[in-house]
C-alpha cells in the first residue's frame, strides 16, 4: 500500500446494519484500503456482530482497526478534505461533484505538500447525512447513477467511491490496472508467426489435403490460394502455427496408415 492510500478515510455516520459495515470493510480492503471510521453506530459493538464479521469475508482486520467516535467532529478532525457522498440535490452546503472528479480531487489533495488525509462520509440508510453533518464537509458528492432508480445501499455506494479512488491513485502512480497475472511478461507463443513459418506451414497444410484427397493437383482451382488469404487475415500466432501443422501430421499419418 502507498502512502496515499494509508491516508484515506471512509466514514460511516450511524450505521444501523451489521451487514453493511461488514461489506464496507470488505469493499475498503478489496481497493486496498484500511482506514473505516464508525460514527455513533447502533451497537456498540458493531464490528464483531456475527453478521458483520460473515459479510466482511476475510477483512476482518479491517473492522478490528475501525475507529469508533462519538460525532462526526470527532470523526473529521485529521481530515484536510472531506467529500460528503449524498444523493440528493441541496440548495446550500459545500461545492458539488461527481464521484469521479472527487477521486480526482481526493488524489491531487494527497500529492499536495502539506496535505493531511482525505474520507469519504456516507450518512444511514434511511436519511442519508443532514444538512448539518454535510456543512461539515469541503465538497457534496454524487454517484451519477440513473434518476428513476438511484437506489444504492450505503456499502454498495462506498465500493463505487473506492474503485474510484483506487483507480485515480493508480493512475497518477503509472502502476499497471491489469492482474499481476496478465501484466507479465507475455507468453512467446502468442506472439505472431513469421512470413518463413506461416509459409512452411501452408505447404505442410496443402500436402496433408493432398493426402485426404479434398485437393486435387491436376485440378487445384483457387483453393490453395483461398486458404492462403483464409490463415493470411487470420494473423496467426506461433503457437497456432504449430497446433495446425500438428494436424496436418495427424493427416498424413492417417491417411499412411490406411493406404498400408
Amino acid at each position: 500500500m502507498t502512502q496515499a492510500f494509508s491516508r484515506v478515510q471512509f466514514i460511516m455516520v450511524q450505521p444501523s446494519h451489521p451487514g453493511n459495515v461488514g461489506s464496507a470493510a470488505r469493499a475498503i480492503k478489496t481497493m486496498g484500503f484500511q482506514d473505516l471510521v464508525l460514527v455513533d453506530p447502533r451497537y456498540p459493538d458493531m464490528t464483531t456482530q456475527p453478521e458483520a464479521v460473515a459479510l466482511a469475508s476475510g477483512a476482518v482486520d479491517v473492522l478490528e482497526r475501525a475507529r469508533i467516535c462519538n460525532t462526526l467532529e470527532e470523526a473529521l478532525a485529521p481530515v484536510t478534505l472531506a467529500f460528503a457522498l449524498t444523493a440528493r440535490v441541496r440548495d446550500l452546503g459545500p461545492p458539488p461533484c461527481d464521484i469521479r472528479q472527487a477521486a480526482e480531487l481526493a488524489r491531487d489533495h494527497l500529492a499536495s505538500p502539506g496535505s493531511g488525509c482525505t474520507a469519504v462520509v456516507l450518512g444511514t440508510e434511511r436519511a442519508g447525512l443532514t444538512n448539518t453533518q454535510i456543512a461539515l464537509c469541503q465538497r457534496i458528492c454524487h454517484i451519477p447513477a440513473n434518476p428513476e432508480y438511484s437506489s444504492l445501499n450505503v456499502a454498495q455506494a462506498l465500493q463505487l467511491a473506492a474503485w474510484e479512488l483506487r483507480y485515480a491513485l493508480l493512475i497518477e502512480q503509472g502502476t499497471a490496472l491489469l492482474p499481476v497475472s496478465t501484466a507479465q511478461q507475455p507468453d512467446p507463443g502468442s506472439a505472431l508467426a513469421t512470413s518463413d513459418a506461416v509459409q512452411a506451414f501452408l505447404a505442410h497444410w496443402e500436402q496433408a489435403l493432398i493426402q485426404v484427397e479434398f485437393l486435387d493437383p491436376a485440378h487445384p482451382k483457387k483453393l490453395m490460394p483461398r486458404m492462403r488469404h483464409l490463415f493470411g487475415r487470420s494473423g496467426l500466432s506461433r503457437d497456432e502455427v504449430d497446433m495446425l501443422r500438428g494436424v496436418c501430421t495427424a493427416m498424413l499419418r492417417k491417411t499412411a496408415a490406411q493406404n498400408k
